[in-house]
């Protein structure tokens, strides 16, 4: 199979990381290809960040279909454009925000999401809802660090995100969920620290999308991702 993964942020070295993150737990038998859109914010701090870069998701999903892949990813853990992006595309679209909440919620009862910056907590929050799960959350564990300074001192980043860990357990988390894509990599780690499950959203993606394919599911066009009016059908290619 072939999944195609967008990081909705337009640096490079996330896309490297995410990537390297993905090739090594997808099956021998599935294509990895990582893009970013041609333009759009560096990273995603806040809601306009967001917003901005949902136009790139949504072109890069729609040459998705033409290039025929069979899946695909939105490596940002707020999940920007993903039910737009469903609406348009027949084969799975999946988040990994989304992804990595549903999978804690097989091996954990309470998971705490770790991230950044502190003022993403409204976001977070609401993606909680909107998934149904703010039941099965502990804490939400923020540090005040803008996404893209994540690189410039990995250490001290280190350091304040397992202090965040440790408080999020003593408030009943079971897992941890790394809620950014700039963090992909660091879950083993982590999860040798902290004795717990640590949940990296890229891994969960891919996995999720392969058991998706494998499993022969599709986008359901029933009722709420139906394609919008708005668009032609003969605009999307759809493909077995």
């Amino acid at each position: 199979m072939r999944i195609k993964i967008i990081n909705p942020n337009t640096s490079k070295a996330t896309t490297d990381a995410i990537a390297a993150t993905a090739r090594r737990y997808a099956r021998a038998g599935t294509e990895i290809v990582t893009v970013s859109p041609i333009s759009g914010p560096l990273a995603i701090d806040n809601y306009y960040d967001e917003v901005t870069a949902s136009v790139g998701v949504m072109e890069e999903i729609k040459k998705g279909l033409q290039e025929k892949f069979d899946g695909f990813i939105i490596a940002c853990f707020t999940d920007p454009a993903l039910r737009a992006s469903r609406e348009v595309s027949n084969v799975p679209v999946v988040g990994i925000g989304e992804a990595s909440m549903l999978i804690a919620c097989t091996i954990a009862h309470k998971f705490s999401i770790l991230s950044m910056p502190k003022s993403s907590a409204a976001s977070m929050q609401e993606l909680l809802i909107r998934n149904g799960l703010e039941s099965r959350c502990a804490s939400i564990r923020l540090i005040d660090v803008p996404v893209s300074e994540i690189g410039n001192n990995l250490n001290e980043t280190r350091k304040l995100l397992l202090h965040e860990a440790l408080e999020a357990m003593k408030n009943g988390a079971e897992a941890i969920l790394l809620g950014c894509a700039g963090l992909t990599g660091l879950d083993k780690e982590f999860e040798k620290e902290l004795g717990i499950p640590t949940i990296d959203g890229v891994v969960a993606a891919v996995k999720l999308v392969e058991c998706l394919y494998d499993y022969g599911l599709r986008t359901s066009k029933a009722l709420t991702y139906r394609i919008p009016k708005s668009l032609q059908s003969d605009q999307l290619p759809r493909h077995v």
